[in-house]
Protein backbone atom coordinates (compact mmCIF):
# COMPACT_ATOMS: atom_id res chain seq x y z
CA UNK A 1 0.00 0.00 0.00
CA UNK A 2 1.15 3.18 -0.97
CA UNK A 3 0.73 6.40 1.24
CA UNK A 4 1.61 9.10 -1.25
CA UNK A 5 -0.50 10.86 -3.81
CA UNK A 6 0.18 11.54 -7.21
CA UNK A 7 2.69 14.09 -6.92
CA UNK A 8 4.27 11.81 -4.18
CA UNK A 9 3.86 13.40 -1.46
CA UNK A 10 2.08 11.73 1.68
CA UNK A 11 -1.44 11.78 2.44
CA UNK A 12 -2.56 11.69 5.64
CA UNK A 13 -6.53 10.45 6.01
CA UNK A 14 -7.50 12.23 9.27
CA UNK A 15 -10.55 10.39 11.02
CA UNK A 16 -13.13 10.86 13.19
CA UNK A 17 -15.41 8.89 14.70
CA UNK A 18 -18.48 9.66 17.23
CA UNK A 19 -19.44 6.73 19.24
CA UNK A 20 -22.19 5.44 21.43
CA UNK A 21 -19.38 4.81 24.21
CA UNK A 22 -16.32 4.05 24.92
CA UNK A 23 -16.30 0.27 24.87
CA UNK A 24 -16.15 -0.84 21.56
CA UNK A 25 -17.30 -4.51 22.05
CA UNK A 26 -20.32 -3.27 23.23
CA UNK A 27 -20.79 0.23 21.93
CA UNK A 28 -21.11 1.31 18.16
CA UNK A 29 -20.41 3.88 15.49
CA UNK A 30 -22.26 6.43 15.07
CA UNK A 31 -20.80 9.36 12.31
CA UNK A 32 -17.90 9.08 10.68
CA UNK A 33 -15.46 11.51 8.92
CA UNK A 34 -12.93 11.83 6.89
CA UNK A 35 -10.36 14.94 6.04
CA UNK A 36 -7.56 14.28 3.64
CA UNK A 37 -4.24 16.38 3.70
CA UNK A 38 -1.25 16.55 2.73
CA UNK A 39 1.79 17.00 4.75
CA UNK A 40 1.20 21.06 4.81
CA UNK A 41 -2.58 20.43 5.55
CA UNK A 42 -3.96 21.68 2.46
CA UNK A 43 -7.31 19.90 2.39
CA UNK A 44 -7.65 17.36 -0.64
CA UNK A 45 -11.30 15.76 0.22
CA UNK A 46 -13.44 15.80 2.87
CA UNK A 47 -16.25 13.30 3.83
CA UNK A 48 -18.58 12.66 6.29
CA UNK A 49 -21.60 10.48 7.14
CA UNK A 50 -23.99 9.21 10.14
CA UNK A 51 -24.28 5.30 10.51
CA UNK A 52 -27.64 4.02 11.03
CA UNK A 53 -28.32 2.02 13.84
CA UNK A 54 -28.15 -1.67 13.34
CA UNK A 55 -31.38 -2.42 15.76
CA UNK A 56 -34.23 0.36 16.61
CA UNK A 57 -33.71 0.06 20.38
CA UNK A 58 -29.39 0.57 20.40
CA UNK A 59 -28.37 3.14 22.26
CA UNK A 60 -26.96 6.47 21.17
CA UNK A 61 -25.02 7.15 24.21
CA UNK A 62 -24.04 11.06 25.79
CA UNK A 63 -26.26 12.59 23.02
CA UNK A 64 -25.53 15.48 25.27
CA UNK A 65 -21.80 14.88 23.94
CA UNK A 66 -21.97 14.19 20.72
CA UNK A 67 -25.38 15.73 20.29
CA UNK A 68 -26.56 12.90 17.89
CA UNK A 69 -30.17 11.80 18.05
CA UNK A 70 -31.50 8.19 17.23
CA UNK A 71 -34.14 10.46 14.59
CA UNK A 72 -31.12 11.83 12.84
CA UNK A 73 -29.79 8.01 12.28
CA UNK A 74 -33.21 6.74 10.75
CA UNK A 75 -32.27 7.73 7.17
CA UNK A 76 -28.28 7.40 7.40
CA UNK A 77 -26.57 4.59 5.23
CA UNK A 78 -26.27 1.14 6.81
CA UNK A 79 -22.64 0.26 8.68
CA UNK A 80 -21.13 -2.43 6.10
CA UNK A 81 -21.91 0.57 2.85
CA UNK A 82 -19.79 3.64 4.79
CA UNK A 83 -16.85 1.25 5.96
CA UNK A 84 -16.77 -0.05 2.10
CA UNK A 85 -16.39 4.07 1.09
CA UNK A 86 -14.28 4.45 4.33
CA UNK A 87 -11.94 1.65 2.99
CA UNK A 88 -11.71 3.49 -0.37
CA UNK A 89 -11.21 6.98 1.20
CA UNK A 90 -8.29 5.38 3.50
CA UNK A 91 -6.52 3.89 0.38
CA UNK A 92 -3.12 5.26 -0.30
CA UNK A 93 -3.08 7.66 2.90
CA UNK A 94 -1.62 7.67 6.54
CA UNK A 95 -4.80 6.67 9.14
CA UNK A 96 -4.21 9.39 11.41
CA UNK A 97 -6.64 10.35 14.38
CA UNK A 98 -6.54 12.21 17.96
CA UNK A 99 -6.27 9.11 20.08
CA UNK A 100 -5.83 6.75 17.13
CA UNK A 101 -5.92 3.96 18.73
CA UNK A 102 -9.68 4.28 20.23
CA UNK A 103 -10.93 5.45 16.32
CA UNK A 104 -9.29 2.43 14.67
CA UNK A 105 -10.47 0.14 17.12
CA UNK A 106 -14.22 1.08 16.40
CA UNK A 107 -13.73 1.30 12.47
CA UNK A 108 -11.55 -2.15 12.90
CA UNK A 109 -14.01 -3.85 14.83
CA UNK A 110 -17.46 -2.97 13.03
CA UNK A 111 -15.33 -3.88 9.62
CA UNK A 112 -14.85 -7.44 11.11
CA UNK A 113 -18.51 -7.80 12.59
CA UNK A 114 -19.85 -6.14 9.21
CA UNK A 115 -17.38 -8.85 6.74
CA UNK A 116 -15.42 -5.48 5.22
CA UNK A 117 -12.05 -6.07 4.53
CA UNK A 118 -10.93 -3.13 6.61
CA UNK A 119 -6.92 -3.17 7.76
CA UNK A 120 -5.01 0.07 9.58
CA UNK A 121 -1.78 -0.49 8.62
CA UNK A 122 0.01 2.51 9.08
CA UNK A 123 -1.13 5.06 11.75
CA UNK A 124 -0.28 8.67 12.90
CA UNK A 125 -2.00 9.54 16.67
CA UNK A 126 -1.66 13.21 17.10
CA UNK A 127 -2.22 12.65 20.26
CA UNK A 128 0.60 10.63 21.08
CA UNK A 129 2.88 13.26 18.86
CA UNK A 130 1.84 15.88 21.08
CA UNK A 131 2.96 13.99 24.31
CA UNK A 132 6.04 13.23 22.79
CA UNK A 133 6.90 16.71 22.29
CA UNK A 134 6.19 17.18 25.88
CA UNK A 135 8.09 14.40 27.87
CA UNK A 136 7.93 16.13 31.33
CA UNK A 137 3.68 16.42 30.77
CA UNK A 138 3.57 20.32 31.26
CA UNK A 139 0.74 20.20 29.32
CA UNK A 140 -2.43 18.89 28.13
CA UNK A 141 -2.99 17.14 25.36
CA UNK A 142 -6.97 17.10 24.31
CA UNK A 143 -7.95 18.48 20.60
CA UNK A 144 -9.33 21.16 22.22
CA UNK A 145 -6.22 22.51 23.89
CA UNK A 146 -3.68 21.06 20.71
CA UNK A 147 -6.59 23.47 18.41
CA UNK A 148 -5.87 26.47 21.13
CA UNK A 149 -2.15 26.24 21.17
CA UNK A 150 -1.67 26.08 17.72
CA UNK A 151 -4.40 29.05 16.64
CA UNK A 152 -7.10 26.61 14.99
CA UNK A 153 -10.41 27.19 15.37
CA UNK A 154 -12.46 24.36 16.58
CA UNK A 155 -16.19 24.86 16.41
CA UNK A 156 -18.81 21.87 16.63
CA UNK A 157 -16.50 20.16 18.84
CA UNK A 158 -17.58 16.20 18.85
CA UNK A 159 -18.78 16.39 15.36
CA UNK A 160 -16.79 14.04 13.54
CA UNK A 161 -16.07 15.91 11.14
CA UNK A 162 -15.82 18.99 12.79
CA UNK A 163 -13.10 17.39 14.76
CA UNK A 164 -11.48 15.84 11.91
CA UNK A 165 -11.24 19.20 10.20
CA UNK A 166 -9.30 20.61 13.32
CA UNK A 167 -7.30 17.37 13.66
CA UNK A 168 -6.19 17.91 9.94
CA UNK A 169 -5.10 21.47 10.84
CA UNK A 170 -3.33 20.38 14.06
CA UNK A 171 -1.04 17.72 11.89
CA UNK A 172 1.24 20.26 10.44
CA UNK A 173 2.40 22.04 13.28
CA UNK A 174 3.28 18.60 15.06
CA UNK A 175 4.88 17.42 12.42
CA UNK A 176 7.13 20.74 11.60
CA UNK A 177 7.81 20.28 15.42
CA UNK A 178 8.96 16.90 15.64
CA UNK A 179 11.10 17.65 12.52
CA UNK A 180 12.47 20.74 14.47
CA UNK A 181 12.83 18.69 17.90
CA UNK A 182 14.87 15.39 15.54
CA UNK A 183 16.87 18.28 13.53
CA UNK A 184 17.99 19.76 17.41
CA UNK A 185 18.84 16.06 18.64
CA UNK A 186 21.08 15.62 15.66
CA UNK A 187 23.02 18.46 16.55
CA UNK A 188 24.06 17.37 19.95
Amino acid sequence: MTTTGPDGQPRYAVVDVETSGLRPRRDHVLQIAVVTVDEHGTVIDRWSTLVRLRHWWQRVGPRHIHGISRRQLRRAPRLRAVLVELAGRLDGSVFTAHNAEFDAEFIERAARRSGVPLIIERRICTLDLSRRLDPERQLTHGLAELCARYGVPLTDHHDALADATATAAVLPHLLRAHRAAATVADHR
